[in-house]
């Protein structure tokens, strides 16, 4: 929808007179039974939650979490300015929810600070930090929330982590609550929003990330990084709001003081334009109401003002897109798409009968691409002939469900060295030969918290997969349901065996030969592939052989992919976190030189997405399970799959020959 700049109304349109009014700062829900005040820092504001929030939540008096206008911009111990093309962001601390922070300035290269109210600071004595008003501060010292009930919680980065490592943790730290928390509603048959816990949690434990606002990049947020959950959105500081579209702040203008947007979700709950990927015509806020008799027109107040405001102060705005979720019919995927700026805004009239403002904006040039990629991906997935630079349609030969698409855009190289396609793992004997897995005798499914569920009970009492697959926690085996079960292949507990359900492609990478990587998003603890080859007997190969860089060994996968679990001690429950000191390796090794998967493309990388995990089903001897990848975190398409090959010169390595590391990571060991 594109409009010239001298846009000029039509009958049922008409230009913004914009008024400024004071912003009010977002709320974060938290369930019954979260005490928000539980740190040593002074306590945050407590409101009933009203308007934004689900229908049923917040019923009674519930805390929610002070609006930011309390926050600082110490994120986890790490203070952080961003940079936009008004200037360094440097947002004001507090000593307590009753300071009225600074105002925000964007003129020129003078650095600012930021609130949600628009309020002045109070003077404060000590060592001080100028403020772009003239107002000295004082700086606290970063304190890292590293501690719960007296407890370190080994699973949180230290505070000289960078950004990308901190927003990383704190977000694999929501997840691996989010999952926990469902599977324990799925025992006790509730259907509470384990997101909204999580998030609470988090926040009253204060473990987020770039905490405080600030207009333009967010330290360690990448675009087309992509998301499940508003709250995920909230605890990285990406998007403040937990329900509302439109996140805004105060902002001062030399003498003047606006109210301007800093970051908008377009996920579809109004009649955007978002088909062309560097143009959003996005639509205001309110009057769309699901009772007909409720709906009214949209008003320039709040997020919308800011909205108008930001059109003429020309800041950049951060857009988050929200696409269908193609694994999930009632489901969506939040996209990181950039920066943004407005470059019109009119009223018209919906198709429900309100006015409605409009607002289009235009993505800054040099971006990566984000929801483009996205779009690109999803049109591959419907037409995989319109993939360019395409060597082979089908690596796998009709092996996999889906075909393994095999590409170079990097060199002249024809494709990997001859092997034979094999999607299932070659043992030393026969099944029939090893010792048997005990099944389970549920008559249907296996049902979480069924006591009488054998396979319940080999995994610790819990089913390890929630009813969409995706698994809980990592564990040193996990047993599916298999052949001498009762139950049908419809149970969840039977999920690695079914096989692979990506769109992947072989691809050649600009220095580690080739690698792996998935048209889909693939969301953290989903099933990816198995490692398939043959097994072999180290008593009679070489494991240093130069030529063989195909062995799988059950070496220590290093401290990110231990973490994965990540403090079951918020919830009160015991730390399943294994050290490199406490890790076990199992006996098991695996070539797939000469016969493998798409997992013998996986590269090594420090800083991995993906982790392996050993899964029996079909046999009980556990020291040669299968080898199943799971992803460590969210995934978005055509994003490298690695795994950590394990620590050089761990006592678990056995004889595996060091080699350097080109993962590029910024935590990079240097060889593996």
């Amino acid at each position: 929808m594109d409009r010239a700049s001298n846009f000029i109304p039509g009958p049922y349109q008409e230009l913004v007179d914009a008024k400024p009014i004071r912003s009010l700062a977002p709320m974060f829900p938290a369930p019954l039974g979260i005490n928000v005040n539980q740190s040593s820092t002074p306590p945050l504001v407590c409101v009933t939650p009203v308007g934004q929030f689900p229908v049923g939540f917040g019923s009674g008096i519930l805390p929610t979490f002070g609006s930011t206008t309390a926050f600082t911009t110490t994120a986890n111990g790490v203070s952080y300015t961003s940079y936009t093309n008004n200037g360094a962001i440097d947002a004001t601390p507090i000593s307590a929810y009753k300071t009225r922070p600074g105002i925000v300035s964007l003129d020129g290269d003078e650095p600012y600070s930021g609130s949600a109210s628009g309020r002045k600071s109070k003077r404060s004595s000590g060592s001080a930090a100028d403020g772009s008003n003239g107002v000295k501060f004082k700086r606290p010292k970063p304190v890292y929330k590293n501690f719960v009930a007296g407890k370190e919680l080994a699973f949180l980065p230290p505070s000289s982590s960078d950004p990308r490592e901190v927003v990383e943790a704190v977000h694999m730290t929501f997840e691996a609550l989010r999952r926990r928390h469902l599977q324990l509603d799925e025992i006790q048959e509730t259907s509470k929003r384990a997101d909204l816990k999580a998030g609470a949690i988090m926040m009253a434990s204060n473990i987020r990330a770039n905490v405080g606002k600030r207009v333009g990049l967010v330290p360690g947020v990448e675009i087309g990084d992509i998301f499940y959950f508003r709250m995920e959105l909230c605890i990285i500081g990406l998007h403040a709001p937990s329900m509302g579209g439109i996140d805004y702040m105060s902002a001062k203008f030399g003498s003047d003081e606006d109210s301007v947007a800093i970051c908008i979700v377009a996920a579809g709950g109004y009649e955007n334009v978002d088909d062309d990927t560097d143009t959003l015509v996005y639509s205001g806020s309110g009057g769309n109401s699901r009772n007909s008799e409720e709906r009214h027109d949209q008003k320039l107040e709040r997020g919308n003002l800011a909205l108008e405001r930001s059109l003429h102060r020309k800041n950049e705005i951060r857009v988050v897109r929200g696409f269908r979720d193609p694994f999930c019919l009632t489901g969506k995927i939040y996209i990181y798409d950039g920066l943004y700026k407005i470059q019109e805004s009119w009223k018209e009239r919906t198709k429900s009968g309100i006015n409605c403002f409009k607002y289009k904006l235009l993505r800054e040039p040099g971006q990566p691409d984000g929801a483009a990629l996205w779009k690109m991906t999803q049109g591959w997935i419907d037409n995989p002939a319109s993939r360019g630079r395409v060597i082979l349609p089908d690596l796998s030969s009709a092996a996999e469900a889906l075909p393994v698409c095999l590409v170079n855009e990097v060199d002249h190289e024809k494709g990997p060295g001859h092997f034979t396609y094999a999607s299932q793992v070659k043992y030393l004997r026969p099944l029939s030969s090893m010792k048997p897995l005990q099944g389970c005798g549920c008559q249907s499914v296996c049902l979480p918290g069924d006591p009488n569920c054998a396979c319940g009970q080999h995994n610790g009492g819990d089913l390890p997969y929630s009813s969409s697959g995706l698994l809980a926690c990592r564990k040193p085996i996990i047993y599916e349901c298999g052949d001498a079960c009762h139950c049908t292949t419809n149970c969840r507990n039977r999920v690695t065996q079914k096989g692979v359900r990506f769109h992947f492609e072989v691809f050649r990478t600009a220095n580690r030969g080739w690698g792996l990587r998935c048209w889909d998003p693939i969301r953290a603890g989903a099933f990816i592939c198995e490692y398939t080859g043959e097994v072999i007997d180290e008593l009679k190969v070489n494991l240093d052989d130069s030529e063989d860089d195909y062995i799988f060994q059950t070496v220590c996968p290093g401290e990110k992919t231990l973490k994965f679990n990540f403090g079951p001690e918020l919830i009160g429950e015991e730390s399943t976190y294994v050290s490199a000191d406490e890790f076990e390796p199992l006996p098991i090794k695996i070539s797939a030189k000469k016969m493998g998967n798409v997992s013998r493309f996986m590269n090594h990388s420090c800083s991995p997405n993906v982790f392996w995990q050993p899964v029996q089903h079909d046999h009980g001897d556990d020291s040669h399970p299968h080898i199943m990848f799971f992803a460590l975190k969210h995934i978005p398409p055509m994003t490298e799959l690695t795994f950590d090959y394990g620590v050089a010169g761990s006592e678990s390595s056995g004889s595996r020959r060091t080699k350097n590391c080109f993962c590029g990571s910024s935590n990079c060991r240097g060889v593996f």
